[in-house]
């Protein structure tokens, strides 16, 4: 309990949790108020869901490997708009297995005479460390990024890594030799195990592999999905539309509660594994397609297939005009969005609006205690009849 009332020591020079050294009830109030000036005017906001132990939540802990100036191995994270790396150990929002194995790793370099990768010079084979687990399944995913495919006396590096982490399920060798800012490569080689792991979450089962997007806060995604449910209010008869479905989380745990699923994700890698999900819980009712969920939607339409419930969860950017205009010409009834941004959020609630659906109440979820980050869940009903096509012609003209 010391270290938590002390704060992150990591946390001035990092500046990856910017509400470090504040007591956690005073975050919560600062996101409530911040939801709630954003959606003045629009929807209610209820009180926020908190996390009852914001500590450790992380379960994908993400390292870069460089030297210092004395040229000792250090593993950290970049400083905040810089790519200077700053060493750290003990991070209070990752989980702490995944950091030990880090630490391991940086330990097993030099004996193995392993050179971390120097962005300025291109010298160097080690890039990056990334660790996904599953905290309901016990499974633990190492990602070793290297410059090049070359990678000498690997086999016994890991087994010197399982030997200290026998919980270690699975190693993947991910090859990212690009002078880029992006972490991982498209090229991988798994050098043990299957290659991925797999997480259960509101009694579903998904397959985490090292690309796909997943929730990296397991606890509280399932209190977002949840409500996200609730919100939804199912009846049994419903066909659901799951757009920027991504593995297939979402419509997944939909699907237990309505007659169809229809999953739409741009993605390839995360259609891959969306299908092995579908698989993987026999979820019979649930189909995926890979493109892009406005033109999915209306081509379906225009087969007669209509959807009750859309469930959203799109990028930070937020979603697009042509994407709600399609929910409204296929007479959607109802909408849950679910937002990483709400200022974008915000946005996208008024243009759906402007198309003849109304916000109801919002749930903000803090997804990530001591950032200023904050998840939000909101339901929207079609109220009046949508507009024409003329009429949309005319709004789109005048918001531009």
């Amino acid at each position: 309990m010391e270290q938590r009332e002390k704060g992150c020591q990591w946390s001035k020079k990092c500046g990856g949790c910017s509400y470090q050294g504040m007591p956690y009830e005073k975050q919560c109030r600062i996101k409530q108020r911040a939801v709630e000036e954003l959606l003045r005017g629009i929807c209610k906001v209820k009180p926020i869901l908190a996390m009852e132990e914001p500590y450790y939540y992380r379960n994908k802990v993400h390292a870069v490997f460089d030297r210092d100036r004395k040229g000792n191995i250090i593993a950290g994270i970049y400083q905040e708009g810089t790519h200077k790396v700053i060493p750290v150990e003990g991070c209070m929002i990752e989980d702490e297995r995944s950091s030990a194995v880090i630490a391991t790793i940086k330990r097993l370099l030099p004996s193995f005479k392993i050179k971390v990768y120097d962005e300025d010079t291109g010298y160097g084979l080690l890039r990056h460390i990334l660790v996904r687990r599953s905290f309901a399944n016990n499974q633990l995913m190492v990602v070793l990024v290297t410059a090049s495919p070359v990678f000498p006396s690997k086999n016994n590096f890991v087994k010197a890594l399982l030997k200290e982490h026998p919980d270690i399920t699975t190693v993947v060798q991910n090859v990212n030799g690009r002078q880029t800012s992006a972490v991982l490569g498209q090229k991988e080689n798994i050098l043990y195990g299957k290659g991925y792991i797999e997480d259960s979450l509101c009694g579903c089962t998904f397959r985490i592999s090292s690309k796909a997007f997943y929730q990296v806060n397991p606890v509280q995604t399932e209190k977002l999905y949840k409500k996200a449910m609730e919100l939804a209010e199912f009846k049994g008869k419903e066909m659901v539309l799951d757009a920027y479905c991504g593995v297939g989380t979402i419509g997944l745990v939909a699907s237990g509660y309505c007659r169809q699923v229809v999953g739409v994700e741009q993605n390839p890698e995360a259609v891959k594994d969306a299908l092995y999900n579908r698989s993987r819980n026999q979820a019979e009712n649930v189909r995926i397609f890979q493109g892009d969920a406005s033109k999915v939607m209306l081509d379906l339409a225009a087969d007669g297939h209509r959807f009750d419930v859309v469930f959203m969860d799109p990028p930070r950017s937020g979603s697009t005009e042509d994407f709600i205009t399609a929910v409204a010409d296929s007479m959607v009834k109802r909408v849950v969005y679910i937002s990483c941004n709400p200022q974008t959020l915000a946005r996208d609630l008024r243009t759906f609006e402007k198309v003849g659906y109304q916000a109801k109440d919002a749930w903000p979820v803090d997804m990530f205690p001591w950032t200023d980050a904050v998840e939000v869940v909101v339901a929207l009903d079609r109220g009046h009849v949508a507009l024409s096509g003329e009429s949309k012609k005319s709004m789109n003209e005048s918001i531009v």
